[in-house]
């Protein structure tokens, strides 16, 4: 299984309004809900977001439970960025670690759970989190470091730097933090509208997917090339949308990709 990551635009205080205090009064959603004109479909993901995080056992691993629900219950409220395969998480010289902000510095302890990575240690993951502050330090050193840039340019490929980049600028024009993750959106790349996402679809950016898309389809049409025409592999299976009955999966998927780019 390859890696779907995600960039969510997310500031300290949306982290504690949109998920902690909602663990502490569900009521919250129904007031969250108004002030943002969340529609019912999404309030009931929300809230059954939230139910299961209530579950989350206190010896469990953070960046698999909280972390990954807050990147969940982000995608609900504000836009988010998808790429495939790469990640701050996957640096493995230490340059990039003075941009990070571990949970531990800003998440009350009794809020954590025994175990805390501040990275992506498997999917279904929170990865890491940077502070708005250290946004704008990444996007200045990017242009100003060549130890920097060479560092991103290989974590996210040519392909995929542009949308990590606007990543960080949407981010730093909406004076918040990010928050890494994987599979919260879960591409179909033969068939987009077939694809999975555990929060809003329609709030991720499609710019990632598109080229995940364009990437499999080049890949399938040279493994075509190379046996003389004949179909290869098979597609990959039709994933499942969670907190929705069969009905509301087809409707969330139908036509969402067809409205934004006739696919």
């Amino acid at each position: 299984m390859g890696w779907d990551i995600s960039y969510h635009p997310i500031s300290e205080e949306q982290i504690k309004s949109w998920y902690f205090d909602v663990l502490e009064d569900k009521n919250a959603i129904e007031l969250l809900s108004q002030q943002y004109s969340l529609d019912d479909f999404y309030k009931q993901k929300y809230l059954d977001t939230i139910d299961v995080a209530l579950k989350t056992d206190a010896g469990g691993i953070f960046d698999k439970t909280h972390g990954y629900y807050i990147a969940v219950v982000q995608g609900f409220f504000e836009k988010y960025f998808y790429v495939r395969g790469g990640a701050l998480s996957f640096s493995e010289s230490g340059n990039l670690k003075k941009y990070f902000k571990e949970w531990e510095t800003f998440i009350p302890r009794e809020k954590l759970t025994e175990n805390v990575y501040n990275q992506i240690v498997e999917n279904y993951c929170s990865g890491v989190f940077l502070p708005n502050n250290q946004v704008k330090q990444l996007l200045e050193d990017y242009k100003s470091d060549p130890s920097i840039k060479n560092e991103l340019d290989d974590l996210f490929s040519p392909k995929y730097i542009g949308v990590f980049l606007k990543a960080l600028e949407y981010a730093d024009e909406k004076g918040l933090g990010i928050l890494e993750a994987t599979e919260v959106m879960e591409p179909n790349p033969i068939d987009l509208n077939q694809s999975s996402c555990y929060s809003n679809l329609y709030n991720c950016d499609p710019e990632g997917a598109l080229l995940y898309q364009e990437a499999t389809l080049e890949l399938i049409a040279e493994i075509e090339n190379q046996q003389g025409g004949q179909k290869a592999g098979t597609p990959p299976p039709t994933y499942t949308v969670i907190h929705t009955k069969e009905s509301e999966k087809k409707e969330e998927k139908k036509g969402f990709w067809k409205k934004l780019f006739g696919k």
